[in-house]
Order: structure tokens, then sequence, then C-alpha cells
């Protein structure tokens, strides 16, 4: 009997090990450009040209050409990859990586 359940507690482990990154991953990513940063909100447009905003969390790690920066220091048509946890109203960008070049 151990002989027959050993194997099918084995793939449920694999299983369960294979699939836990994705279920965890509750960050999702948007790419595009910034139209606007009003104090602690920034909307950009994406490639489909519809506009996403979000709220910047106040430790949020934010990068210009790989550099630390400053919300106010992101401007206007600058290239943005933002990691958001939440959706809708209650998303929340945890780290922006901008890109002047």
């Amino acid at each position: 009997m151990l002989q027959r359940v050993l194997p099918l507690f084995a793939l449920l482990a694999l299983i369960c090990l294979a699939t836990a990154p994705v279920l965890a991953a509750d960050d999702a990513v948007a790419e595009g450009k910034i139209v606007k940063v009003v104090k602690d909100k920034l909307t950009i447009v994406d490639k489909e040209k519809k506009e996403h905003s979000c709220t910047v969390a106040k430790d949020a790690k934010i990068t210009c050409d790989g550099k630390a920066c400053k919300l106010e220091d992101l401007k206007e048509g600058v290239a943005v990859k933002v990691t958001v946890e939440g959706k809708g109203d209650k998303a929340t960008a945890t780290k922006i990586e901008a890109s002047t070049k």
C-alpha cells in the first residue's frame, strides 16, 4: 500500500512547489509613459493608449536611469515600469523604474 501512496504524495508535493510562486505573486507590472504626477498619484498611458492611475506608496523605490530619485523628479513623457500591488482604486505603486534613454 505504501508503494502506491508514496508516488502520489511525491507528485502532490511537486505540484505544490511548482505553483507556489504563481499563487504568491500579487504584484502586477505596468509599462508605459508618464502622463502626470500629482502629489502621490501617478498616471501613465500604456502602448494601447489606455490610462492607468495609482497611488504611490510613501516607501516606494523610485529610480530614474538606475539612480534613486523622487516622485516629483519624474516628468511627462518619460518611459516607466511600475510595480503595483492591489487593483482598481486600491492600486498602490511600490516600485517605479523610469528611463529617459
